[in-house]
């Protein structure tokens, strides 16, 4: 029986870090959205060391599996990430530059053709769709527009807005995992075991 009563306050608590987690990101969000280029620059490092990281940790499976069929394949993916780790850590306003052009043209391509397939099939979802296909598409040509100089602020805006949105999910589940315990905990009659 003592430990049904310790249950409750383990799950207050682990709730109760996810919204501290989720306050943390938050602030992290907003922070980046306050200094975007600071926040793309700090993205893309971190994206280069994860590269860089999995990559090394790629070889060293590779170099375990020796022998196996995949062994080339592993090799060649491991060193492919670790030079562009290496790329991406060395000269983060270039790769910033040229992930900035691909979202711009993923932003494009993905805008047009929501917005053809909203006009060709007109289903259930035509007006959320060309919705979608229209601001996919504004978004593309803003960005293609002021490119390179949009590289500075895009991929920060996009990262401090992920952090900032998680955030706010985190606390959300946080708070009301916390609400939903107290709630069982004190509807459960004492000495009530399962």
């Amino acid at each position: 029986m003592a430990g049904t009563s310790t249950e409750p306050r383990k799950l207050k608590r682990s709730f109760g870090l996810l919204a501290t987690l989720g306050v943390i990101l938050v602030i992290a969000g907003v922070v980046g959205l306050v200094y975007t280029g600071f926040a793309t620059l700090t993205s893309m490092l971190l994206f280069g060391w994860l590269l860089l990281i999995g990559g090394l940790v790629g070889l060293v499976h590779a170099i375990e599996s020796r022998g196996s069929d995949y062994f080339w394949l592993a090799v060649v993916v491991a060193a492919l990430n670790i030079a562009a780790g290496v790329v991406v850590i060395l000269h983060p306003r270039g790769s910033a530059e040229a992930l900035t052009l691909f979202a711009a043209l993923l932003f494009l391509t993905g805008g047009l053709f929501r917005l053809v397939g909203s006009l060709v099939v007109r289903g259930p979802q035509f007006g959320w769709m060309l919705f979608q296909g229209a601001v996919g598409l504004l978004l593309g040509i803003l960005v293609l527009a002021n490119w390179p100089e949009s590289s500075r602020y895009v991929l920060g805006l996009f990262f401090s807005l992920a952090l900032l949105f998680d955030g706010l999910g985190l606390i959300a589940i946080g708070v009301g995992g916390r609400r939903i315990v107290g709630m069982v905990a004190e509807g459960e009659p004492p000495g009530r075991t399962y």
